[in-house]
């Protein structure tokens, strides 16, 4: 599997010029004034606060919940951060997602490049390790390896399953959240002690029967509450508190009701009580996943095999050759971390590990026929 610390573009260190994690700037306020009115709260103290310094945690998505929940454990001084994303910045993100502004949106930069840049200044103190990619079955183990606590910032299931797998069989507890219209669910997973996710949802849901962001859309608000919910739980987890959650917490904030739902094991669950790691064992192929609210379809090409280096990873597109090889197509932007071509009725944007992200489609087939069409198969 490649190693994530090698990959030039999709793991960031942090920013060059900034002091190493636990070395604050001259001048700058010191850990003491920063964490004092946390220190204060008994459950936490100094000795909680040193658990946290030392502490990491890894965040899968970089959208709503994504951005607040990394904007929270970085304020808390949860030393250590990985924050892992496919997709970049675009206008009707700003009405939730915390860590972007207009800035982002206009230089086309990557969701996880852009929350790191932006919780360097919120917190000095906190590494924070930025992937621009998509969490797979080929690159889980290597993102979540170490880590104390794993957070769901994703939309979409299948990935909440690999998580699942990839944590059960670790043996890292991690947390599930999503917010949809104004409710949303979280639900703490501690390995061989809660219910894990296929305890509660064995099997997939079939698409088009759950609301999306396109039939229902979402409220900042909700965004909050849940993500409050979930990083305050890894707080618990990393300084070792017995009070996290056994249970599933469901909130609508617009109906103004909180459930606490008590969630028990399953003896027959296929991850947790039979070993069945079927998403995380799952074949690396070429696919097309219609993401939500967008209109767009990702293309994700299989891996290479022929030319992969030795660690199995594919070589990164040569974002530079490819944008000279597109200008007579259409209207081409390119930077370092990705490419964006405008044609017919497309926005294409192609990152440096070969996913591209194509706008104008919902129809999984027809965004791969355009990748191969316009970036090759």
């Amino acid at each position: 599997m490649p190693d994530m610390t090698d990959t030039n573009h999709h793991v960031a260190t942090p920013l060059s010029g900034s002091p190493p994690a636990g070395s604050p700037p001259t001048g700058a306020p010191t850990s003491t004034d920063r964490y004092a009115r946390q220190t204060l709260f008994a459950p936490i103290g100094h000795a909680g606060q040193e658990r946290l310094r030392a502490g990491t945690a890894a965040i899968v998505g970089c959208g709503a919940l994504g951005t607040v929940l990394a904007n929270n454990l970085a304020r808390a001084g949860v030393g250590h951060l990985r924050i892992a994303d496919r997709d970049y910045v675009e206008l009707n993100n700003l009405q939730r997602q915390i860590l972007f502004d207009e800035d982002d949106v206009a230089g086309g930069l990557p969701k996880a490049a852009a929350a790191r840049t932006r919780l360097a200044r919120v917190n000095s103190e906190v590494e924070v390790r930025a992937l621009v990619t998509d969490i797979t079955a080929d690159n889980v183990e290597d993102f979540i390896a170490g880590a104390d606590v794993v957070l769901d910032g994703t939309d979409n299931f299948e990935t909440r399953y690999l998580l699942n797998d990839v944590c059960v069989r670790a043996g890292i507890p991690w947390i599930y959240s999503g917010v949809i219209a104004a409710y949303g669910v979280t639900m703490t997973i501690l390995p061989g002690d809660t219910a894990c996710l296929r305890c509660v949802f064995p099997d997939r849901p079939l698409p088009g029967t759950t609301p999306t962001c396109d039939t229902a859309g979402v409220l900042n608000g909700i965004v909050g509450a849940i993500a409050g919910i979930a990083s305050t739980e890894a707080l618990k987890i990393i300084v070792g508190s017995d009070q996290v959650s056994r249970g599933m917490t469901w909130i609508d904030l617009w109906e103004n009701t909180f459930e606490r739902i008590e969630v028990p094991r399953q003896e027959d669950c296929p991850t947790c009580a039979r070993g069945e790691y079927e998403y995380l064992e799952a074949g690396d192929a070429a696919e097309g996943v219609t993401l939500c609210g967008r209109n767009a379809v990702q293309v994700r090409p299989p891996r290479h095999t022929g030319n992969a280096g030795q660690d199995g990873a594919a070589p990164e597109l040569d974002l530079a050759g490819l944008a000279e090889r597109l200008r007579p197509v259409g209207a081409v932007q390119q930077n370092e971390f990705l490419l964006r071509l405008r044609v017919d009725a497309y926005d294409i944007t192609v990152f440096p590990d070969g996913r591209a992200i194509i706008k104008g489609t919902d129809d999984p087939t027809v965004a791969r026929s355009v990748y191969a069409r316009y970036v090759g198969a």
